[in-house]
């Protein structure tokens, strides 16, 4: 009972952990791509007055940066599946040609937690005798892989565009809804509002101060906004 009750809080907090993970990288991606277009939105708005260029040099932004990010985390994602999948094989390998050793070596992990020895074996045995849960077992006890969360390479992609090109479209929002001459300082203010809302967020899910993660985000993100103005007044004065 004790066993299986270890067992469901141990699923549970990897249940968790997965969640929780997934929302960090929905977070980060939108804070990603709203710092990234606002800085551009501004930059552009700085060199020129037009709106239909900042409306076009904006969209553009979002899906390049979209697109960006997602073939980034494909790319990396499927790298580290591969990875995963070699290290996997080889221990299916050690499994077949080297059972003895292998249920030996996994017997001296529980051991070396605390496990009496007689019952460490009786364990490892037991685990040991389907193929998938012993795939399973020594993968996660000798690689520290769950072989059921390597992840999915276009998941990934497609949970990384969907968030980039969220925060993304915020600050170009004002101009797609024909804001006019007052578009630039609405989406100034908008921008501003969600990157404090997604510091916040960002602090909440570490454990931070959210206030101070809020207030922090937009310190960065509206500086790096205000620099690519000015850089951008620069521009398109010397144009």
């Amino acid at each position: 009972m004790s066993a299986i009750l270890k067992e469901t809080k141990s699923e549970q907090s990897r249940t968790g952990l997965t969640f929780g993970g997934n929302l960090r990288a929905a977070v980060f991606g939108v804070s990603d791509g709203l710092v990234s277009n606002t800085s551009l939105i501004m930059g552009v708005s700085g060199a020129f007055a037009d709106t239909r260029t900042v409306l076009i040099t904006g969209a553009a932004g979002v899906l390049a940066g979209a697109l960006s990010m997602a073939a980034g985390e494909y790319v990396s994602m499927r790298s580290q599946r591969e990875l995963f999948e070699q290290q996997l094989e080889r221990e299916r390998e050690a499994l077949q040609t080297r059972p003895k050793e292998e249920v030996d070596a996994l017997a001296r992990i529980y051991h070396s937690r605390g496990v009496p020895l007689d019952v460490a074996c009786r364990i490892s045995k037991a685990l040991s005798r389907d193929e998938r849960s012993a795939l399973e077992t020594h993968a996660r006890e000798h690689l520290g892989l769950n072989p059921e969360d390597l992840g999915s390479p276009v998941g990934a992609a497609v949970s990384s565009f969907v968030s980039f090109a969220l925060g993304a479209t915020v600050p170009l929002l004002p101009f797609l809804l024909g804001g006019g001459n007052r578009a630039f300082a609405i989406a100034t203010v908008l921008a501003a509002l969600s990157l404090f809302a997604v510091g916040a967020t960002s602090s909440w899910l570490t454990g931070q101060a959210r206030l101070r993660g809020g207030l922090r985000l937009v310190v960065v993100g509206g500086g790096a906004g205000v620099i690519a103005f000015f850089i951008g007044k620069l521009l398109g004065v010397s144009a």
